[in-house]
């Protein structure tokens, strides 16, 4: 398989169902945009791909369609990072799978694909771990999810992670019981040549994922979270007040140098560049935990010349790939390249993201609705530990060895 980032960075998303068993709620609006709390809830599951590096949403629409790209403007803009959001409108009713037929010349060589009404709280980052050791005949990868209570879904046979079989829902036990089972979550992983395999209206579910898993060429990631499919009204219910709970999350905000990797001063490039022991698997912790996971580090390197902002980014990316491919994620970054001695006139002053100001972290705060009485900040500068007494945040001074040793017990 020839190398590639981990990190997927479009997801298309399937918005156009009917949504029959929620009645009159449906009539006028599709499921995705019915609110949660104070948003959409498609507002809500586009969050959490941001997350993982999506930056590109492709809606797969069918009815109403003019209604969600009315919503687009005013979700994209509850969204805590830039995306773009473009719609492709099916046909005619084409199901799951030929809603991916029609969007085929504008699908990436990987993509995300969810359906616009269940979400999973999981760390996603374990499919892009997983995804990375696939044979090269695997077409895709899929979240899975045992239920106590399967019912209401389809079931998934496995071979250790090969998807062997779809099957129907399974029959109630004796005396009406509940049967446990595996089920598709709704998340799926899949490259480009998934498409060989889907006609122009087909099913996803009922025909196409049945024949790829018949030669071997689907896997699957268990992913036991909280889970929600708002499509009856006891769920749709249930998601007003369970996904602001849950989704609003706790936070991990994390220095730089020093914290996740080796502090050789102003490094701003891979070569110099060394992993902390146990940085990744810190962030890995902290994701599987439900956490945000943020980098707030000042880059004074910029301001001295020692490297650039287009560098710095993509080291950036390079790290957060890195850690993705461990199981992680950043979920985002502020740097501040400012210092008021700069060398360079253009980065010359004095800026309130720099710490011990606390800019960056008030920034983070105010785009992701964290609560810093929730949250925890690790640094190796007393400058770090200012910063977070500055927003009411706990604060630990990590003075080197495992990082993964020092942060067991901080992540309750």
């Amino acid at each position: 398989m020839p190398d590639r980032t981990a990190t997927v960075r479009q997801c298309a998303v399937l918005v156009g169902g009917m949504g029959t068993r929620l009645g009159a709620l449906t009539a006028a609006t599709p499921k995705p945009l019915l609110n949660c709390g104070d948003r959409p809830f498609l507002a809500w599951l586009l969050r959490e791909f941001l997350r993982f590096g999506v930056d590109e949403f492709l809606l797969l629409t069918g009815h109403l369609s003019e209604v969600v790209e009315a919503a687009l403007p005013a979700i994209a803009a509850s969204l805590p990072k830039p995306v773009r959001i473009t719609v492709c409108r099916e046909p005619v009713r084409a199901g799951t799978g030929g809603a991916l037929y029609h969007a085929r010349d504008r699908l990436a060589e990987r993509f995300w694909l969810c359906n616009g009404d269940s979400m999973l709280d999981f760390n996603f980052a374990r499919l892009l771990e997983d995804a990375a050791r696939d044979p090269a005949d695997a077409v895709g990868r899929i979240v899975l999810r045992r239920l106590e209570d399967a019912s209401r879904y389809g079931v998934v046979e496995t071979d250790g992670d090969r998807i062997t079989a779809f099957r129907e829902r399974p029959p109630a036990g004796s005396g009406g019981a509940a049967v446990a089972g595996t089920i598709n979550a709704g998340i799926y992983l899949f490259n480009r040549s998934v498409l060989d395999d889907i006609e122009p209206v087909c099913s996803l579910e009922a025909e196409v994922m049945p024949k790829l898993a018949a030669r071997g060429a689907l896997r699957g990631t268990i992913g036991n979270g909280y889970f929600i499919d708002i499509g009856i009204p006891a769920d749709l219910e249930r998601a007003q007040t369970e996904l602001p709970e849950r989704l609003h999350r706790r936070a991990l905000f994390l220095d730089r140098d020093g914290v996740i990797n080796r502090d050789h001063g102003w490094v701003g490039t891979r070569d110099r560049f060394e992993w902390v022991p146990g940085a990744k698997e810190t962030i890995r912790a902290a994701s599987d935990a439900g956490y945000h996971v943020f980098v707030v580090t000042n880059q004074s390197g910029i301001a001295r010349g020692h490297y650039d902002e287009a560098q710095f980014a993509a080291l950036s990316a390079w790290m957060t790939d890195e850690i993705r491919a461990a199981g992680g994620t950043v979920d985002d970054l502020r740097y501040c390249p400012f210092h008021p001695e700069a060398p360079l006139e253009a980065y010359r002053q004095v800026s309130d993201w720099r710490k011990p100001e606390p800019g960056m972290l008030l920034d983070l705060m105010e785009k992701w609705e964290i609560d810093p009485a929730r949250s925890l900040l690790i640094g190796d500068q007393p400058t770090d530990m200012a910063t977070a007494a500055a927003v009411g945040m706990k604060a630990h001074h990590f003075s080197g060895g495992d990082l993964a040793v020092f942060a067991r017990g901080l992540l309750g």
